[in-house]
């Protein structure tokens, strides 16, 4: 017992948890081919039923947990080569695509004070679901610096990325969306990487704008916040 406590506890099992975890919910989404197969739902229910079952601590997953979490960062700068490789559609549609990540970080922000206040949450609460819609490194930061919960704005981006991901080929369908830029700047604003993964299976060209947008999507929400903060919820 001593041994697989030890085993476990080591930044390696967390890695290759995920990673197997990954692989498998992507070989359950090809055999189904459902849009509700999200390998990332999967992958997580997967990973805490794993974590359940033999009784292994979440501090000791997490040691590889935070060597996956160090690299989240530096590894978004992948997404530049299709942006360099598409600069052209970039200069092309910079008004639009502007105007598309501008209009998406206002619905997020409306959307959650918006339904904050009818529901009547507090606070804090509230505070902790403003960052949702961005990446987690970012949110995570926004949440420290304006008192939030960190755990509730993790859940809320990890929720909206999957659900984002999920209904997104079907809102694209019903609602004649079929632009390449349209389609990646939806995706990337609404649910960030997440949505990125899921607009590079949609094309390159997709792809290349969700990655823009969840910079500029990320830095925007930041000077938002920071404005709130001082004279919404001061």
């Amino acid at each position: 017992m001593n041994a697989f406590h030890t085993l476990t506890s080591l930044p390696l099992f967390g890695i290759l948890l995920c990673l197997l975890a990954y692989v498998a919910a992507c070989r359950i989404r090809r055999a189904t081919g459902s849009v509700a197969a999200n390998p990332f739902l999967i992958a997580t229910i997967l990973v805490v039923a794993v974590l359940l079952i033999f009784r292994i601590p979440y501090q000791d997953f997490n040691q590889g947990g935070q060597v996956i979490n160090f690299f989240l960062s530096p590894i978004t700068v992948i997404l530049a080569v299709p942006l360099y490789k598409h600069r052209n559609l970039l200069n092309h549609y910079l008004k639009a695509i502007v105007a598309g990540i501008a209009a998406g970080v206002a619905a997020a922000m409306i959307s959650v004070i918006g339904f904050s206040r009818l529901l009547g949450l507090d606070s804090v609460l509230e505070r902790s679901l403003v960052s949702k819609s961005i990446t987690t490194p970012i949110g995570i930061e926004i949440t420290r610096s304006i008192e939030g919960v960190e755990g509730i704005t993790i859940l809320a981006i990890i929720l909206s990325g999957i659900f984002g991901a999920m209904i997104a080929p079907v809102v694209f369908r019903y609602t004649g969306i079929r632009h390449p830029v349209a389609q990646g700047i939806g995706l990337g604003s609404a649910s960030h990487a997440i949505g990125t993964s899921k607009a590079i299976e949609m094309g390159e060209q997709q792809g290349a704008i969700s990655g823009l947008t969840i910079g500029i999507a990320g830095i925007t929400t930041v000077l938002v916040v920071l404005a709130l903060d001082v004279f919404l919820w001061d």
